[in-house]
């Protein structure tokens, strides 16, 4: 089932950022080129991934899950990006994380041996499927957070022939959270369904935190979660062998290995999974503000790894300049983009002057406020730095990967 991560697609005149007007060319041909980013290659706006950085982050998570004695599986859904999940998984990753039944099928599809889905997974088709991959050995979990969600499991594998469990985790939310159980009964109650379904089984507990607003709740939340695992054990409702408990994103990972880290289930084995995705490539926004590592001195450190170049296309009056990049391009539902560097006509490059920001994104453009004295040039590129990467690699099929001489040296493919 692996994917040859060779055939990493063909660059033609349907890759955005990329320039080919000619005949195709492979991807994995025109990384192998040696064409630097300013040489004409890609056009403007154009994503980059900058691999020292990318590099960085995986061996920083890793790391830190090494040594707070955690599983790791990160969130897939953050690139989608085959060649990066592999490096993940190379660097130590137990598993990957995605959203959806299509993310889902892609990792079986890309050859990911162990993937947990973050939702209940309801329809039957995919149902059905997952079953036969199940007896064919594939290793899937997903979450249940419902008698309704255990039910429509159990109706949907009623005649599906085979014998392989369906594994799933039960999922205890907060109030006002997006998913999970409100209530450790309403947890117990779902458990019992699982156990009482045919070809269903319970194999842990996970949680969500990151729409939580500060430690102090998080903390309290993850120990509630604690306490709900050691109850649902009491009553016999989880494996007396391994229990997986689960949870965390990117902004409080520090305070899931607090809280849930270590051996606090006698008579279990216990082996608790992180779930971060956004850490790959990090930020200068979201994240930089709310990554762990702020709280942990010495414990470790990210590098943001995108960078969006675009080129001002006006400069209508004092004050304002109209950069071509939009809505299309660049992540901003949790900040807009940060203005980095410019890079002149001539090849110099300046730092931003300090006021430099923007104000607002259309679909196609942005503007940019320019401080009194500081001269920006139509035909200039702007690098800016990205908030949210979750939502910056899905606007972009193909992501070119730039060493620190900005040559290119790989090329992203992702699929969403």
């Amino acid at each position: 089932m692996r994917r040859d991560r060779a055939d990493g697609g063909t660059l033609d005149w349907r890759a955005k950022g990329f320039w080919q007007p000619g005949p195709p060319v492979a991807a994995a041909e025109f990384a192998a080129a040696g064409h630097r980013l300013f040489d004409g290659a890609v056009t403007w706006p154009v994503l980059v991934a900058r691999r020292a950085a990318l590099t960085h982050n995986i061996a920083a998570l890793a790391e830190f899950c090494a040594r707070h004695g955690l599983s790791f599986a990160p969130h897939g859904k953050t690139t989608m990006a085959p060649s990066l999940l592999d490096a993940q998984l190379a660097a130590g990753a137990w598993a990957v994380t995605v959203a959806t039944a299509n993310q889902l099928l892609a990792c079986r599809a890309l050859g990911v041996p162990r993937v947990l889905l973050a939702n209940q997974l309801l329809d039957p088709g995919p149902l059905r499927w997952l079953a036969g991959e199940l007896d064919r050995g594939f290793d899937a979990r997903f979450f249940v957070d419902s008698v309704t969600g255990v039910a429509a499991i159990g109706a949907a594998l009623a005649d599906q022939p085979g014998e392989t469990p369906v594994r799933v985790l039960a999922e205890l939310g907060h109030p006002g959270g997006r998913t999970g159980c409100r209530s450790v009964a309403e947890l117990v109650e779902v458990a019992e369904a699982v156990t009482a379904t045919p070809r269903v089984r319970l194999d842990g507990v996970t949680a969500y935190e990151g729409g939580l607003p500060d430690v102090a709740a998080v903390s309290a939340y993850l120990r509630r979660t604690r306490e709900a695992v050691v109850e649902l054990a009491a009553r016999g409702l989880l494996p007396t062998d391994e229990v997986v408990v689960s949870a965390g994103g990117s902004a409080y990972f520090d305070v899931v290995a607090d809280q849930l880290g270590g051996a606090w289930l006698p008579g279990r084995t216990l082996r608790v999974v992180l779930r971060s995705g956004a850490y790959v490539s990090h930020d200068h926004g979201f994240y930089a503000e709310r990554t762990p590592f702020r709280r942990i001195p010495g414990g470790g450190s990210l590098e943001p790894a995108l960078e969006l170049w675009a080129q001002v296309n006006s400069t209508p009056e004092a004050g304002l300049a109209i950069v071509g990049m939009g809505k299309r391009d660049a992540s901003y539902d949790e900040g807009l983009p940060v203005p980095l560097r410019i890079r002149r006509t001539s090849g110099a490059v300046d730092t931003v002057p300090d006021g430099t920001e923007v104000t607002r994104i259309n679909d196609h453009h942005t503007y940019l406020r320019v401080p009194p004295g500081a001269e920006v040039r139509p035909g200039d590129l702007v690098c800016f730095g990205i908030s949210h990467p979750c939502t910056a690699f899905d606007k972009w099929q193909f992501i070119p990967v730039v060493d620190d001489s900005d040559t290119i040296v790989d090329v992203l493919r992702t699929y969403f």
